[in-house]
């Protein structure tokens, strides 16, 4: 027999007071000439349901990244970019949300990888009058939105913990405008201040902390133009622990002469596959769509793709490891240690990888085999060679056509991993330019238990941050920050403490 289920519930009022209502409606007006639903407008414009009973966080996500105008860098469907909970898969798997939900420490580590700026707050290491002012600043303007991690109960209405976007705020009745993601059981409604942070006060089962709010807006520019940390890889841990547990030990155990013997040290123990666990990011277009003319965003992103990898090879640290990946037999070991190093193979990790995204995965490719790949360079109007990447991507009975375009390193290259190369081919980011990265990317604390002096202060002077240039400094840091909450997360401590997570 067919179960009726459920439609709608009916909102408990009071203590809620539903949006669409008389009095919410005129609590809509009043906040609006007082200047406290200026978020409102454009997270309304994106409004939208969860679209599994336990997606309240990732809709929620989802929805505030888009009012903030994140480009997430891959597509979603066709060639679109857009911020869908099927992406939002960085910190945690989808099957497990969809069994269990998600934490709100899981949620700050899914914004920070989705490229936001976070700020996040359990209510025992905060105040509602605390609240209260994240609430009014949020509300005057349309660059920070609140998302409340709450229970129910509090509101006297069915179900448990629960997120949603604040969508405004009244000062004069202290009441708070709640943009409830799972519209097919109640609609917006706004509630007072005292009780939602009464409802934020309850304790999340699944982790014993207390719930929250977070504020999330967006950077002054978006990080991951060049690389991004890949936690989906089936060995990400792994590589992961060494970086930020193994390296410090080694330098720590060794007596190390130069800054030569510390690149030794951590390159000689690296992971054989390291270099799937930091990726470069590549522009994905359809052949078919495109031809040989690049638009002018995407020029606008390689171009800013190619400052920051200039601006790589501009560091004094760079010239180092290029100093050490010259060394007899050092090239060929360290570019593609999972790869023979050969240019088809190059291009075709690359087509699998550009069919990944345009899929909208980031992860371990799942059956996709390319059966045809070049890589040529080109100038487009005039500008300067772009190097393209152009891939058959097969997976099971579908095809499809694409050209990735990818921002070519000036560096001259070399032993005998380029040998064979054509000039006219253009190339990827080398590993010299990804090594450089990745050791900028390094808490500065790893480098404290070097016992030489002079190397210590080497060393600290090489991967110093604040001296970068912005786009470079912006882009490490970032990487900082995803590498950061890796370990939390693989600690099973992104829960304890919000206030020690890596921030943007």
């Amino acid at each position: 027999m067919a179960v009726a289920g459920f439609y709608r519930r009916i909102l408990p009022s009071p203590p809620a007071i539903e949006f669409a209502s008389s009095k919410g409606k005129q609590l809509f007006i009043e906040a609006v000439q007082h200047g406290t639903m200026e978020g409102f407008y454009r997270l309304v414009s994106y409004f939208q349901t969860q679209s599994e009973p336990a997606y309240c966080g990732l809709a929620s996500l989802s929805m505030v990244l888009n009012a903030l105008s994140i480009d997430p860098g891959r597509k979603w469907k066709g060639p679109w970019r857009w911020f869908d909970e099927s992406m939002l898969d960085c910190c945690e798997p989808l099957e497990k949300v969809k069994a269990r939900g998600i934490s709100l420490g899981k949620l700050v580590c899914l914004a920070n990888c989705a490229g936001a700026k976070v700020q996040a707050f359990q209510t025992n290491e905060s105040t509602i009058d605390d609240f209260r002012k994240y609430l009014h600043r949020c509300s005057i303007s349309d660059d920070c939105h609140i998302i409340s991690s709450y229970h129910r109960a509090a509101f006297k209405q069915t179900g448990t913990g629960h997120f949603s976007p604040i969508g405004g705020y009244h000062v004069g009745q202290d009441m708070a405008l709640i943009l409830d993601v799972a519209r097919f059981k109640y609609p917006p409604h706004w509630v007072p201040v005292e009780l939602l942070w009464k409802a934020m006060e309850h304790v999340d089962e699944a982790t014993g902390q207390h719930r929250g709010f977070m504020l999330v807006s967006r950077p002054h520019m978006e990080p991951g133009l060049l690389y991004t940390l890949s936690c989906k890889h089936e060995d990400w841990v792994n590589i992961a622990k060494y970086l930020m547990d193994g390296v410090p030990l080694l330098l720590k155990s060794k007596d190390l002469k130069d800054t030569q013997d510390v690149l030794t040290v951590i390159f000689t123990s690296l992971p054989l596959n390291y270099s799937d666990f930091i990726k470069w990011v590549a522009e994905v277009r359809r052949t078919e769509d495109s031809g040989q003319s690049l638009s002018p965003e995407e020029k606008a992103r390689l171009a800013l793709k190619e400052e920051v990898l200039k601006q790589v090879q501009e560091t004094d640290l760079f010239k180092q490891v290029g100093e050490f990946l010259s060394r007899e037999g050092s090239c060929c070991k360290m570019l593609t240690p999972s790869h023979e190093n050969n240019l088809p193979e190059i291009a075709a990790s690359v087509c699998c990888q550009g069919a990944e995204i345009l899929n909208g995965n980031t992860g371990v490719s799942a059956g996709y085999c390319c059966r045809e790949t070049c890589v040529r360079c080109f100038s487009a109007n005039g500008d300067k060679p772009v190097t393209v990447v152009c891939g058959m991507v097969v997976s099971g009975n579908n095809e499809q056509e694409f050209d990735m375009l990818v921002p070519s390193s000036s560096h001259v290259r070399s032993g005998c991993c380029f040998s064979g190369m054509k000039n006219e081919m253009g190339s990827h980011p080398a590993a010299s330019d990804l090594l450089t990265t990745l050791l900028l990317a390094l808490p500065a604390k790893t480098w404290i238990g070097i016992k030489e002096e002079k190397v210590l202060r080497e060393i600290q002077k090489l991967v110093c941050t604040e001296s970068l240039p912005t786009l470079l400094q912006e882009e490490v840091l970032h990487l900082r920050r995803q590498l950061g909450l890796l370990q939390k997360y693989h600690e099973d401590k992104v829960d304890l403490d919000l206030s020690a997570l890596p921030s943007s």
